[in-house]
Formats: C-alpha cells, structure tokens, sequence
C-alpha cells in the first residue's frame, strides 16, 4: 500500500472509545457520580449511525481479534500510519456524547472526550491530531469548549455530526464558528445522527443501507444552509470540511444552487457572489467514500470547478476504504499530490506548524 508521494495528511481516522467507563477518569466528581448511576452496567452510548458490528464500521483486515475496531493504537499504526507514512492523521471520534439531550450531560461527556484523547492518543503518537468534539445541544457552551481545548495546537478542526435538531446555518450555532474562525480552526462536518429527527422528509427508512446512503442528502442541505444563512459573510475566513460525504453530489448541487439564487437573491442580500464559487472557496471534502464512477473522477473535478475541494482520508477502520487502489486511477501526479498534502495543508492551518 504505497502512496504516490510520501508525508501524506489522512483527514480523516477514527479512534474508538472503549466505553463510557473510560471517560470516568475525565469528568468531575458530579458527572462521575451520574454517570455511574445512570449506566448500571450499561456502558454503551454508540451512534446508530455506526453499530460497533455493522459490517460498515470496519474493513474485516482491520477488526481485531477483540473488541471494538480503532480502540488500539499499534494496530492503528500497523495498519494506517505505518501503512501509508503518514505525516498526519487527524481523529474523528464518533460516539454518543454529541446526541445526548442533556445540555450539560452532553457538554460535560464532550469535554472529557477532548481529554481523553488527548490523552490517550496525542500523547501517545506525535502523529496524531484531532478534532473538538462538541454537543450543539448549547451553542455557548460549545463555543466555550472550543476556547478551552483550542490551546493545545494538535487539535486542528471542530467536529460535528451532519443531522442534527435544525441546519447548521442558523445563527443559533454562530458562536461556535465565531470560536472557530478566531482560532482557524475548520468546521469538520461529519456523516452521523443526533437522531432528531428522520433521515428523509418521507419518514425512517427500513435498512441501514438506505440511511447511509440518505447522508448526501444531509450534506447538500446542510452546504446550502451555510451558504444561504450568510455564515461566510459574517465569518469570511471559515473552512467547513464535509467528511464522509461522497463527492458525486456536489456538482449538481453547484450548478441547481447558483442558477436559483439568480431569481430569488433580493432575499440574501448577503450572498454577494455566485453561490458555487461561495462553495469552492469555503468547503473541502475527504475522499472516503468515493462515490464517483471510475475513471471519472477528473471530470469530477472538472464539474466542480477546482482540484482544491479534495482531501485523502482513509477513513480507518471504516469499511469503504479501498485497500491497494489507495487512489483513484488516471489522476495526474500534480492533482494527486495537491489531495495527499497541499489541500489538506491549506486546509488546517495547525498542520503547518511544528508541533512539539
């Protein structure tokens, strides 16, 4: 498994938590005690999105023997970091602190997995960086957890999950992209559920299989909010990344967006550009899972308007990474180099800088 060019940035890597029991450590006296009465022996918080033995949660080379997939780091560096000489890999951890209803449960469970890992994982492998976990249940107090864990500068991007209570525009949650922004940090949008509410506007689907599939959906409503809601006018330096998005959508969603905005933009006066060229500027997305036919993936590009939009993830330990075909065939070297590392540099200002 040999990347085309060496120091490659995977954007997109996912350490497991054990289990609630392994935040214990991590919270307050308060939050300990709850949790411990709240759990009674039921430690597990997963999202429903990703069910610890759906086959999509893991590659079955990179389940191990025991356990939950991603929880060890040495199999995360035999298989991923070593694997491909990595320079960078940036965490996603996915786990049920995020769609917690308690505002303050939800805060509090976020902030000790920011502790977590870094505790457990930066510490452990220089690496690694990560993204803020934070509960949208209380805008405010995300922001404040961006302010906290913002100082340590192997934390490069603010995470959170693409289906929530309302779109991700609304000035409801500007106080975390005004956190973000002052700390160049993106804004990493990931496939997943707060389980608000239905996947589609038809109701819940039957099989998982058709709610992985409705996450694009999730994506084009939630990059038009961005858009339209005027997020970019009032934080003009603001990078969103769509992780796990796919990117086969986007093009059309470019071209639809911009032809309407035409007739109706009396009503945004904030937009002052072209819609697509709002969405070239302020969005990239990760290369897991890649949902373009192959050999099309330049046209791809070419459609959207720019080779800058994509970055590699691997997506470790999820199923849908592509093993030996690591990239895509018929990609120019100059394109392939540009999605390895000078996208994803430009993305993440913190990758830039040397890190101790």
């Amino acid at each position: 498994m040999k990347l085309p060019h060496s120091g490659a940035i995977d954007c997109d890597i996912h350490p497991a938590l054990p289990g609630t029991p392994a935040l214990l450590p991590y919270l307050d006296g308060y939050w300990r005690d709850t949790m411990t009465m709240v759990m009674k022996g039921n430690s597990r918080m997963e999202l429903n999105s990703y069910p610890p033995n759906a086959p999509l949660t893991s590659r079955p080379d990179w389940r191990p023997k025991e356990g939950k997939a991603g929880i060890d780091l040495g199999l995360m560096r035999d298989h991923a970091l070593d694997a491909f000489q990595l320079r960078y890999a940036i965490c996603n951890c996915l786990y049920g602190a995020q769609a917690v209803f308690n505002p303050d449960l939800g805060a509090a469970l976020c902030r000790a997995m920011n502790d977590w890992m870094a505790k457990e994982w930066l510490d452990k492998e220089p690496r690694l960086r990560a993204s803020i976990v934070v509960s949208l249940m209380d805008p405010e107090a995300a922001a404040e957890e961006v302010e906290r864990v913002a100082s340590d500068r192997r934390f490069v991007q603010v995470l959170v999950l693409v289906m929530g209570e309302m779109p991700l525009g609304r000035r409801t949650y500007w106080p975390i992209y005004r956190a973000a922004e002052k700390h160049r940090l993106p804004i990493g949008v990931h496939a997943g559920s707060m389980m608000r509410h239905a996947p589609t506007q038809s109701g819940y689907p039957s099989y998982l299989a058709e709610d992985y599939v409705h996450q694009s959906q999730a994506f084009a409503t939630q990059t038009i909010s961005f858009v339209a809601e005027g997020v970019f006018a009032k934080f003009p330096d603001l990078r969103v990344v769509l992780i796990e998005s796919g990117v086969s959508w986007l093009p059309g969603l470019m071209w639809r967006v911009s032809k309407d905005w035409r007739g109706v933009r009396t009503e945004v006066p904030w937009i002052k550009k072209i819609p697509a060229d709002i969405i070239r500027h302020h969005f990239r997305l990760t290369m897991q899972p890649l949902d373009a036919p192959p050999g099309e993936v330049e046209r791809v590009l070419e459609h959207i308007g720019s080779d800058d939009l994509l970055l590699f993830a691997t997506d470790y330990p999820h199923w849908q990474f592509d093993g030996e075909e690591v990239l895509p065939a018929g990609l120019p070297d100059r394109v392939m180099r540009k999605i390895l590392i000078d996208n994803p540099l430009a993305t993440y200002p913190r990758l830039q800088e040397n890190v101790a």
